[in-house]
């Protein structure tokens, strides 16, 4: 039986960033390019036209943002969404917001195929409004287009952060993060259920500001802990303490964190800082 068509609509500024993609969608069975256009305008005239389910957006289409399109499109026509782009600083907003997938460039056979094969499994399931105001909320998630963090929040606090590791994306569960530590202008996300460690360039202050309280820390200036993780304090020489997790690792804390983390804990804080 042949997978259903998807009846698809490039967006691009660069003519033959549009004629590749084409032809790569050639190669992907059960797709059809409905039209290849470059930009928002042109864009918003193909949806009205073709009503496609699927779109291939580039954010920067020569001054203008391919976000707009996303924007203006009522949600109930709005088409499942891949960003496709040379830029890796628009990851986190596309992820936050469930955008299907995001693809760097120059794109890859493989991912494209993935990704398409996804939107036919999304398009079968999906709730076209729901999707659309999720993909709508990109725009107020981002209040500087190709700022290169967080955006402020709007919606609560991260459950995701993508990581991009050799020209791919990794949707990172919060969750099973074990711990966070500093390195230079990068942090280092320690996972729970493996030995992996995932960089990501994201200050610790934007972290700190973005994960939930109630199960994240900052026990040290280089050093983000999940409380759930945390085995015993251990006291060191004088009022030196360090944080002892359920899998052995040793983590720093400094003086003035140690009072916030008995109270968390249901001790009786003292003072550690005399």
């Amino acid at each position: 039986m042949s997978p259903a068509t998807l009846r698809t609509l490039i967006v691009d500024d660069e003519p033959p960033a549009r004629e590749l993609l084409a032809s790569l969608l050639a190669r992907v069975p059960g797709v059809q390019v409905v039209e290849s256009v470059g930009s928002v305008a042109a864009a918003l005239s193909a949806i009205r036209q073709h009503t496609p389910d699927l779109l291939l957006l580039d954010v920067e289409l020569h001054g203008e943002s391919g976000f707009d399109v996303v924007q203006t499109v009522e949600p109930a026509r709005l088409p499942i969404t891949i960003v496709v782009t040379a830029f890796d600083d628009y990851a986190i907003g596309a992820f936050e917001v469930a955008a299907l997938d995001y693809l760097l460039k120059p794109v890859e056979d493989a991912r494209l195929t993935a990704a398409v094969e996804r939107a036919r499994q999304q398009l079968a399931l999906r709730e076209s409004e729901a999707l659309g105001a999720r993909l709508r909320a990109l725009i107020d998630e981002i209040s500087v287009v190709g700022a290169r963090a967080i955006p402020p929040p709007a919606r609560g606090y991260l459950d995701r952060i993508p990581v991009e590791m050799r020209g791919q994306i990794r949707v990172v569960r919060v969750e099973d993060i074990h711990f966070i530590t500093a390195s230079g202008v990068y942090a280092d996300l320690h996972m729970n259920s493996s030995n992996r460690t995932y960089p990501v360039r994201i200050s610790m202050q934007e972290l700190e500001d973005r994960l939930d309280p109630r199960s994240f820390m900052r026990v040290h200036r280089s050093c983000i802990v999940q409380l759930d993780q945390i085995d015993y304090l251990q006291r060191g020489s004088g009022s030196e303490y360090c944080i002892v997790l359920r899998d052995g690792s040793t983590l720093p804390l400094s003086r003035a964190k140690v009072c916030d983390l008995e109270t968390w804990m249901g001790v009786r804080p003292t003072n550690h800082l005399k």
